[in-house]
């Protein structure tokens, strides 16, 4: 299979709990060709606080964490005003009033991407700068996707274009 070159866009990962949803993400994002992905808040990093490689993320992202690049930041509010001045556009993968069908989501690069917490979402602090709130509409009983399905599902379609 023939690699394409990286997309300049990143990922936000804030105040994800669970190490294989982190795990998750990264092998979607290196099969999607994400340039860096960014942690924060609670959101468990691939290297623990020891500096020791956690296995649990390495199980589940099969040598991701080691092929992408990535950061902890303390503050993903100044990361995002940060990026925004580098004409970063920002969309969220996330329920609200004001989201709108991800199909039809036109995204430019260079772009950051944010998905949070599995149950609560991503905090209304984050969401008030975002650009986009992307939606992925549901048709059964459950109101939502797994955050790696999601974000998956998403990027995959977003960056098609």
């Amino acid at each position: 299979m023939k690699k394409t070159n990286k997309k300049e866009s990143a990922i936000l990962l804030h105040d994800i709990r669970s190490t294989h949803n982190v795990g998750s993400i990264f092998r979607t994002a290196d099969a999607l060709g994400i340039k860096m992905i960014f942690l924060s808040g609670y959101t468990p990093t691939p290297i623990d606080k020891f500096g020791k490689p956690r296995k649990d993320i390495a199980k589940v992202s099969l040598g991701a964490e080691k092929t992408l690049d990535w950061e902890y930041v303390e503050s993903p509010i100044k990361l995002i005003k940060k990026l925004k001045k580098e004409k970063y556009q920002t969309i969220a993968i996330e329920q609200s009033d004001r989201s709108e069908d991800y199909k039809k989501v036109k995204y430019k690069e260079p772009a950051l991407f944010i998905v949070g917490n599995e149950v609560e979402g991503i905090d209304k602090n984050i969401l008030s700068l975002c650009d986009i709130v992307a939606e992925i509409p549901m048709r059964g009983e459950k109101e939502s996707l797994n955050v790696s399905v999601a974000f998956g599902v998403a990027l995959f379609r977003i960056l098609q274009q």
